[in-house]
């Protein structure tokens, strides 16, 4: 198999920019009502799922269970919307997460359907938080880190 250069190397600029994003992030759904850690988390792997990254959905479910989060939850994920195990606003999170990741336009009537729940800051910072886990998943799986090394 081809070795794969270390990407942190090769631009630890645009890295760090990337990691100072993740940071801010999660600050924010730590402050902003109706968003939560537990929602990040559940995006991220759900976002990881849809793009089929494995090595991302192994570092997130594995912070995602450090963090609190059950293993009947993360295996439901991938159902989610027949599962009762998720509440209202991390199922309006997931579903607006699957909708970007699948490159659908948002509509007024969904954006006002969003903006209602999540308001102003939530929904940019849901929206920026779904925007870079895709992009972590695009360049892991460019580079191909081995999953299960940050362990």
């Amino acid at each position: 198999m081809l070795k794969r250069i270390n990407y942190f190397a090769a631009a630890p600029q645009a890295l760090e920019l990337l990691f100072k994003q993740e940071e801010i992030i999660g600050k924010q759904f730590a402050e902003i009502p109706n968003l939560s850690k537990t929602i990040w988390e559940l995006v991220k792997l759900r976002v990881s799922q849809v793009n089929q990254c494995a090595f991302c959905l192994d570092m997130h479910s594995t912070q995602a269970f450090e963090m609190g989060e059950t293993y009947e939850r993360m295996i439901a994920l991938n159902a989610w919307k027949d599962s009762p195990l998720f509440s209202e606003q991390e199922r309006l999170a997931l579903g607006f997460a699957e909708h970007l990741v699948s490159g659908y336009s948002v509509d007024d009537a969904y954006y006002e359907e969003m903006l209602a729940n999540f308001g102003e800051s939530g929904l940019t910072y849901l929206t920026i938080a779904i925007n870079a886990i895709s992009s972590w998943n695009r360049i892991v799986k460019v580079f191909k880190p081995e999953v299960g090394s940050l362990r």
